[in-house]
């Protein structure tokens, strides 16, 4: 690719040349409005204006409908007023930090897919948008390519979450509703607890490894210096077996956990 096809701010590297094309050939690719309508709708929040431009119609030209947003202000007037399949964000926003925005977010709409750019690399800076909700991180630079899996992964990932409910002994997850209930009681989970029970659950009876948790659940390479994964386990077993509860949770000791009925 040229250096002129590339945005001054970031370089993205392995970029399809029919993407990355002014063309008129390029231009009759474009969905029509049909199918537009029918696409999974995209919200890219990033400041650098030919950054987002690029990503914009690289992803139209992959038959996603996109908006975009160049602050955190806007970006969250426009999820007050639409539904987003999926919310691309940069963490360097004006008027309102993509932390800030990120967590606002979270805390209106659980549900809500959001992959995070950053130019932020130490693994403080990772766990932390992690624990504020994102369902996924990619360092700047970036490979376009790499940048479109991770949009078709997240949105696989929220089509299968609707698959209904699926129980085990009397912990029950509906997938749709993103609601767990045992037996009568209501539990509240936060998202990454949400996706680490249904991942258990995906896998009931099966032990799981950390370095799968963090693969599967966090989309990062397992980091043998953080302990998060044991962290949240933490929280969701305190969540989940409480005192005088049959336990669900067990830790299979130098391996990971496993979700099982005994």
């Amino acid at each position: 690719m040229t250096s002129g096809s590339v945005p001054p701010k970031v370089p993205i590297a392995d970029m399809p040349v029919e993407d990355a094309s002014a063309s008129p050939a390029a231009e009759s690719s474009l969905p029509d409005r049909s199918r537009v309508s029918a696409a999974p709708k995209i919200l890219i929040v990033e400041d650098d204006v030919p950054l987002g431009k690029f990503l914009s119609r690289a992803l139209t030209l992959k038959h996603f409908a996109v908006e975009v947003s160049l602050d955190g202000e806007t970006a969250w007037e426009a999820f007050q007023k639409s539904v987003y399949d999926l919310a691309i964000l940069d963490l360097n926003l004006p008027r309102m930090d993509g932390m800030a925005l990120l967590k606002r977010v979270r805390e209106s709409r659980p549900a809500q897919r959001m992959l995070v750019l950053t130019a932020r690399n130490r693994t403080e800076d990772l766990v932390s948008a992690l624990e504020q909700g994102a369902d996924d991180c990619l360092f700047k630079p970036f490979s376009f390519l790499e940048l479109l899996a991770r949009v078709r992964g997240l949105l696989r990932r929220d089509s299968s979450s609707a698959l209904g409910s699926s129980k085990i002994g009397d912990l029950v997850i509906n997938r749709e509703e993103r609601r767990v209930l045992r037996g009568a009681r209501r539990i509240e989970l936060t998202p990454r607890e949400f996706a680490i029970l249904e991942y258990l659950m995906d896998n009931a009876g099966k032990t799981v490894s950390r370095t799968t948790l963090m693969r599967e659940v966090w989309n990062v390479p397992s980091d043998p210096t953080t302990n998060i994964v044991d962290v949240y386990m933490k929280y969701l077993r305190d969540k989940v077996d409480t005192e005088g509860e049959v336990k669900l949770i067990h830790t299979v000791r130098g391996v990971g956990y496993v979700l099982r009925n005994d």
